[in-house]
Formats: structure tokens, C-alpha cells, sequence
């Protein structure tokens, strides 16, 4: 059984999509049997139940059947509806054989889920980032004048179309599910385990999804797109962002002044922390704090790198960003934070202070 696959910007579905792997065609091929089955019987036990409302209605002065028992009708919804489960498993056990064989990949992509966002990690290609809900699905935003509310990322999966990928799927913190319906699965994220699945997407195009394991207060702040291009496109973005990053590290290695700090700062915090603390450091009142004219912000350093670097012990929500980001990357966020808004300490906190700090 195929079709044609659904693009994941059409209109509003009612089936689940066919996608745009093999394991999402299998998928739909089994639930489409399964339906069929399920649907035969449905329809079959109510025309029974129909047919003896009718034959046997009270004007109809039925006289009531005398009978114990019948050995071939027990014999029959006994082993009618082990058949039907043996047809069902036969294929079903295939679709599972199939989905959890691994190929020999081209592209390894590791996938941390972390409260609230997903970091990506392009093995043996040195490339890495995090992917976090895009800025204008924050805040007070009116969801009607936003493309994808809550369903977009300020940087996408990037993948190879029509070229065996391997995905390897782990948590920094609590349970996650990373879930992509077009791509046909979903996968537990489990802190200390690595859930391993391999695909090969048919077709370039965007493709959507979201944690689909309740993870805490941000839980509907963790969008997933994917992005498949073209085999050689991908080359190309490959070497961009590998270009990227060597400016980057030549960038790292330029004197550390508070105009540097800054532009570091502002570039961590839009990506990361703006989804709680939101975009102008005013927090959300009971679940996040202000940062604009904090205690913490506006007071001693040692406490605002201790609370960055290793997390709150007051609000679990508070992430210890010491695993995940570098010093550069936590003096240039801090410096911002004391530095913007209302805030003016005047302080350059410098990547000494913060690998002192961890």
C-alpha cells in the first residue's frame, strides 16, 4: 500500500501523516491494515447487534430461544479472534525487525534533550549547537501573527536527504521524548541511556515535531525542525559551518574586552536564556524571575557565576549552565546581564572568573 506523502504545512489532518522515511511508511502501512481490521469487525458486530434489534423487536412478539450452549460457536469466537491477532502480529513484528536494523551511516548526529532545548553534535564533523525556541514565540506574543508559535527554533536539524543518518539520543538531565511525526518515530530521551535510530529521509523539505514527554514548567518551549537538504547542499553547509567555526575559535583568541563581552553575551542570552527570563530580563512573574534590577544580577559576582555555572538549589527550572556552555560563553552572558536593562554595574567578568568559579 503507498501514497504520496503529506507535506507538514498542509491544512489540518486527520490521519497520522505518511512521512517521509521508510519506517514512517511502514507505520502508516500497518495502521492503515490494522484500521481495515478493526473496522470490518466493528462493523460486523453491529450489524448483528442491528439485525437482532429489529428481528427479534418486542412488536414482533419474539418467543425467547431455549437452548445451553453451542460447542461450534465457542470453538469459533475462540480461535476467530487468535487469527486475527496472529495476522496482526506476523506484519507488525516485521514493521519492528525492520525499523530497528541499523545501516552504515553517513552522517551521526548526537541529540541531547536538556530543560528546555536540544543540543546537537555533528560527530566526527566538529560541528555543534543548541536549537531553542525562536524569539518570536516568546514573551507576550500574539500567536496569530506568528507563522509556527511555539512550533519553530532559532537553528533547525540540519540533515542530508536520501543519505543513511544515525541518530543518537540521550538526556543531560530528565526525560525528554524527541518526536518528528514525518520521520515516522519517537524516542524516549533517558538521562545515562542512548536510544539509537537510523533513517533516511526521501525528500528535502522542513519537517516538525516537539518534546513529546511532559519535562517540566517549560516543556512546550522544545520545538524540533528539521531541515533536510539536498545531498549537496548539505556538503555546503557542512563546510560553512565548519568555516564558522574556525572564525569562531580565531575570534576566541582576540583580547577579551567588555565591547566583546557584550556582543558574546547578548548572542547566549537571545538563544538561551530570553525563553524564561524573556527578551527584556523581566521574567515571568511566579515562574521565572527579572533579572532587570535582581539582587543576584545587581550584587556580589561570586553569586551570580555560582547560580550560572552550577544551577539553583531554590528553583530546580534553573539549569547549571557550566555543562554546557564555556567560560568565553558564561563571562561573555554574565557581563551582559550586569550591563543591560536597568542594570549598571559596570563589571567585565572575564573566562578566568568563571573557570575559577567551576
Amino acid at each position: 500500500m503507498a501514497r504520496t506523502a503529506i507535506a507538514p504545512e498542509e491544512a489540518l489532518q486527520f490521519n497520522i501523516p505518511y512521512g517521509v522515511t521508510a519506517d514512517s511508511h511502514l507505520a502508516w502501512n500497518m495502521h492503515m491494515l490494522v484500521l481495515a481490521i478493526v473496522t470490518a469487525i466493528g462493523a460486523g458486530v453491529f450489524a448483528v447487534i442491528l439485525w437482532s434489534l429489529v428481528r427479534h423487536r418486542r412488536s414482533r412478539k419474539p418467543e425467547a430461544a431455549r437452548f445451553s450452549g453451542s460447542f461450534w460457536v465457542e470453538i469459533v469466537w475462540t480461535v476467530a479472534p487468535v487469527l486475527i491477532l496472529i495476522g496482526i502480529a506476523i506484519p507488525a513484528t516485521r514493521v519492528l525487525l525492520i525499523e530497528n536494523a541499523h545501516t552504515n551511516p553517513k552522517v551521526t548526529v548526537e541529540i541531547r534533550g536538556s530543560q528546555w532545548k536540544w543540543h546537537y553534535s555533528y560527530v566526527g564533523l566538529g560541528i555543534n549547537f543548541f536549537s531553542n525556541l525562536a524569539a518570536d514565540s516568546r514573551g507576550d506574543v500574539n500567536p496569530s501573527t506568528v507563522a509556527f508559535y511555539l512550533r519553530d527554533v532559532d537553528h533547525p536539524l540540519i540533515l542530508p536527504a536520501r543519505e543513511d543518518v544515525q541518530l543518537l539520543i540521550t538526556s543531560d538531565d530528565v526525560i525528554h521524548s524527541w518526536w518528528v511525526p514525518e520521520l515516522g518515530f519517537k524516542r524516549d530521551v533517558i538521562p545515562g541511556y542512548i536510544n539509537r535510530v537510523d533513517i533516511n529521509i526521501d525528500q528535502p523539505g522542513v519537517y516538525r515535531g516537539q518534546c513529546a514527554s511532559l519535562c517540566g514548567a517549560g516543556h512546550a518551549f522544545m520545538p524540533i525542525v528539521v531541515r533536510a537538504l539536498a545531498p549537496d547542499q548539505f556538503q555546503a553547509w557542512v563546510k560553512d559551518q565548519q568555516a564558522t567555526a574556525v572564525a569562531q575559535k580565531n575570534k576566541a583568541a582576540a583580547p577579551w574586552t567588555k565591547d566583546l563581552a557584550m556582543a558574546a553575551g547578548a548572542e547566549v542570552y537571545g538563544s538561551i536564556c530570553a525563553a524564561c527570563h524573556q527578551p527584556d530580563g523581566k521574567g515571568v512573574p511566579g515562574a521565572f524571575p527579572a533579572l532587570d534590577g535582581s539582587p543576584v544580577v545587581n550584587g556580589p559576582l561570586a553569586a551570580h557565576l555560582k547560580i550560572v555555572v552550577h544551577g539553583s538549589t531554590r528553583n530546580p527550572a534553573m539549569a547549571a549552565w557550566g555543562k554546557q556552555l564555556d567560560n568565553r560563553q558564561i563571562a561573555g552572558v554574565i557581563t551582559y546581564e550586569r550591563n543591560s536593562w536597568g542594570n549598571h554595574t559596570g563589571t567585565l567578568v572575564t573566562p578566568e572568573q568563571v573557570e575559577t568559579a567551576r
